[in-house]
Order: C-alpha cells, then structure tokens, then sequence
C-alpha cells in the first residue's frame, strides 16, 4: 500500500487534485452568476484578488489569519452585491455585449487599483496549515495538511452551493429571477434582491479561492494583482465544459483539468497543457455547446 501511496501516478493524481481545487472553484463562482442573473463576470478573479488584499492587509496588524481570510471573503460579497448594483444592473434588457465590456473594465481597474494601493510585488501570506508531505516508510506522499484543507475547502462550498440551488426556496428563487423575471415579480419574488444576492454569493465563492491561492505556500507563492488571471480563464474553460447550468459540473472538471494538467506536465511537455484544455473547448462547444454535464432541456411544441 506504501509504494501505490508513493506511486508516481497516485502523485500525479494528488497534485492535480490540490490544484484543480482553485480552478473549480473558479469555475463555480462564475456558474453561480450564470445561474442567478445569466450574466458572464469577466472581472471575478479581480475582485477576488482585491478583496483578499483588503483582508490580508490585517496581517500588518498583527490579526490571525482566520480573521483576515473571513474578512476577505465579506469584503468580496460586499463588492459582487455593489457591482451588481451600480454596474450592472443599469444594463439589464440591453445588448448582452454590454455587460461583458463594463465587467472587462471593471478587471482592468482593480488590478490597477491593488497595484497602486499595494504594490506589484509578490506579498507572502502566512500558511494555515503545514506545506510538508505526509511519508510512507520514508518515501513522500504528495498530500499534506494544507493540501487537505484546500481540498475540504472546495468539497464543502462545493456542496453548499448544490444544496441551496436544488433544495432551497431562495435557490429556486435564484433561478426564477434569472431565467423568467417579470413571471417571478408576480409570483412574489423580490427579483432585485436575488439578483444582487447572486453576485454576493458568487463573490464570496472567488474569494475563497483566492485566498486559498495566495496562502498555498507552493501553488501561489503568494498574492499579486494578476493572481487570479490564470485561474479565471481556466475556471471560465472549465464551466463552458461542465455546463453554465451545472454546478457539480464546474467543479467535476475543474478538478478533472487539474489532474489534465499534472499528466499532461509529467509525461508529456508542460507547454501544451493549455492547448489540451483549448482543443477540448472546441470540441464540446461543437458537440455539446450546453456542456458536458448539464441537462437538456426538451421542449414539446
């Protein structure tokens, strides 16, 4: 059991799973959008990044990093309700091009933004957790305590996130605010209120993700302006792949690019790991531009 454990492919699997665990975070946060408003917030990773450099400016402070990592996560809620708000409420019923070129802005300005307040420079965070593999007869297991955190982490967002959109009134609402607005307005359904309730969610999911980016000691190495780019666009590639309307399915191969990405790293030529995930894109947008594992909708005429 020791040498499977310690196994190069058991290693592989392990370190694909630890970083595919940003990724389909990412990936979540953007389907939650979808989800809630039908509305693709290009500007995601940024206002993660930005809120995780509010909180973790409490460091200098002196304040734990549990502290800091919650205020984080409140101060990204805070800035998805009031982007929501201000941004893009005002371009609801017009040309969907709209929104995507204010929230590309909106990416551009915050990024600008953290680097005046903070500098470009990398700024180490503290680990929650050790960064040490665990070992098996001397040999290491590619897992440690920070690793499992991280991926207990995504798993029980992950979960929450399933259960309120499948189990909850206001999950039902959500979806009726996004899908038939005006039909929700008579049935009850404060339609302003889950609109803006949507983005806090889906805000406060990227910024659980950029905090676990930025204090995974041998991942992020740390937070910068741009840290979360890499992990959007890959986030955004895997929720097309999944399924806008999928939850599970942004997480799924969220986790399964990761893993993608180790393999394709460790046997093959690292700087093709990206075409691998473009190529595939293609391909599911051809045969199944709804995704891989959302539903169909069949409709009887």
């Amino acid at each position: 059991m020791g040498a499977f454990l310690t196994s190069r492919n058991v290693s592989d699997v392990l370190q694909g799973l630890d970083g595919g665990v940003v990724i389909s975070l990412v990936s979540l946060s953007l389907v939650m959008i979808w989800r809630s408003t039908h509305v693709l917030n290009f500007a995601q990773g940024a206002i993660a990044t930005f809120a995780t450099y509010c909180g973790m400016e409490l460091l200098t402070y002196h304040v734990g990093f549990w502290w800091c990592a919650l205020l984080s996560i409140v101060v990204g809620m805070a800035i998805g309700g009031a982007t929501e708000r201000l941004l893009v409420r005002p371009l609801y019923g017009k040309s969907e091009i709209n929104p995507i070129v204010v929230m590309v802005g909106f990416l551009f300005l915050l990024e600008g933004l953290a680097g005046m307040l903070w500098s470009t420079n990398t700024r180490p965070i503290p680990l929650p957790f050790s960064f040490v593999d665990w070992q098996i007869g001397g040999n290491p297991v590619r897992l440690s305590p920070e690793n499992v955190f991280q991926i207990s982490a995504a798993v029980v967002v992950a979960t929450a996130v399933a259960l309120l959109f499948r189990f909850t009134k206001i999950g039902l609402q959500l979806r009726a605010s996004a899908l038939a607005p005006e039909v929700a307005r008579l049935l009850g359904v404060r339609v302003s209120r889950m609109l803006t309730l949507g983005w806090v969610l889906s805000a406060g999911v990227g910024a659980v993700a950029a905090v676990i980016l930025a204090s995974a000691g041998g991942y992020g190495s740390g937070l910068t302006p741009t840290i979360m780019d890499l992990p959007f666009v890959l986030g955004f590639i895997a929720a097309v792949i999944g399924g806008l309307e999928s939850p599970w399915g942004a997480v799924v191969i969220g986790i399964a690019y990761g893993m993608l990405q180790q393999f394709v790293t460790d046997y093959l030529n690292a700087n093709d790991v990206y075409l691998y995930a473009l190529g595939l894109l293609i391909v599911v947008l051809m045969v199944r531009p709804s995704g891989l594992l959302s539903r169909q909708v069949v409709r009887r005429v």
